[in-house]
């Protein structure tokens, strides 16, 4: 939710962060969801700036120092990260890090001009980073984080989501709902899930990952919740009428043993694997529905109910 302009108030004070710099006006930047995302050149220097919205409460999405803290706990891991610059905890807070050059493209769903062999081989790079990721020692890191977040309490919270989308744009949801809950499994140890891992949330240089970003939603918890999210984003015929067939991509098979890398095989993932099907049309499904009755002006949502349906149904599918 950015703007094109900047309060004169956070323009002072990103400014008065960089003291003997030549501090340039701050832009929106393309592609911030969450907060007030903008880009500032300060002396030769170009960096990102987040903010929470004004009259806004910092918490979900517009938590910021929740934000740079995860950033600055993943510092100098094996999990590229931007660097975080400076912290303002004044209300409304915000914070700065470096801006990092390259492209976040989802190549099933974005309008893009990759080579098949670079998405395949970004692809396969994200697989290595997302094990990396769920590889560190949380307890290691500091984090200040909640409590870990298990496979019940997921599986509510996005069955709340659903069951308030209208039926007619769910179908079958409701038996979904019910074997999900009937088959929860249980957790692995808690790691650090970022919670919307996908190519469109890593910044690639040729096919090397620069960055990953995005982290409003990080949470700890199942490490095959973030996994089976990622998977969902290597076929485009899980996405009817939205996705982009994209030859020589890895399905999702090759991007599991890339994950695993030689590891023994994850206990009842195609729960997971359900449950994030589950997720996404519950999302698309609050979304459409947000648009209908006038709350945002959205038409391109009508778009979705051919992917709500195909996502109900592989879920069902998947359990068999």
């Amino acid at each position: 939710m950015t703007t094109d302009v900047a309060s004169p108030d956070l323009a002072d004070r990103v400014a008065g962060a960089f003291p003997g710099r030549q501090v340039g006006p701050l832009r929106a930047l393309a592609g911030g969801h969450s907060g007030l995302t903008y880009v500032v050149t300060a002396g030769q220097r170009r960096y990102v700036v987040k903010a929470v919205p004004h009259a806004e409460r910092p918490v979900g999405r517009n938590d910021m120092l929740r934000q740079a803290r995860v950033l600055r706990a993943l510092a100098g891991t094996a999990v590229p990260v931007p660097e975080v610059v400076a912290v303002d905890e004044r209300q409304p807070a915000w914070f700065a890090m470096e801006f990092v050059s390259g492209e976040a493209v989802e190549p099933v769903l974005d309008d893009h001009e990759l080579a098949p062999e670079l998405a395949r081989a970004r692809m396969l790079e994200a697989a290595g980073v997302l094990r990396r990721l769920h590889d560190l020692d949380v307890a290691s890191l500091t984090l200040d984080a909640p409590s870990p977040r298990d496979a019940t309490a997921e599986l509510e919270q996005w069955s709340r989501t659903m069951r308030a989308v209208p039926a007619e744009l769910r179908p079958g949801a409701d038996e979904l709902l019910r074997r999900l809950a009937e088959a929860v499994p249980d957790d692995l140890p808690p790691v650090l899930v970022h919670g919307d891992f996908r190519l469109g949330n890593i910044l690639c240089q040729a096919q090397d990952a620069a960055a990953v970003v995005d982290w409003e939603i990080w949470n700890v918890g199942d490490p095959r919740t973030d996994l089976g999210w990622f998977l969902l984003f290597a076929d485009h015929r899980n996405f009817p009428a939205l996705g982009k067939k994209l030859s020589g991509l890895p399905p999702e098979a090759e991007l599991l043993d890339a994950y695993l890398a030689g590891a023994p095989p994850l206990a009842c993932f195609d729960w997971f694997r359900a449950l994030c099907r589950m997720k996404m049309a519950a999302i698309m499904g609050h979304n459409l529905r947000r648009h209908r009755e006038g709350r945002i002006h959205d038409p391109d949502q009508e778009r979705l109910p051919p992917t709500i349906a195909a996502m109900i149904r592989t879920a069902r599918d998947i359990l068999g």
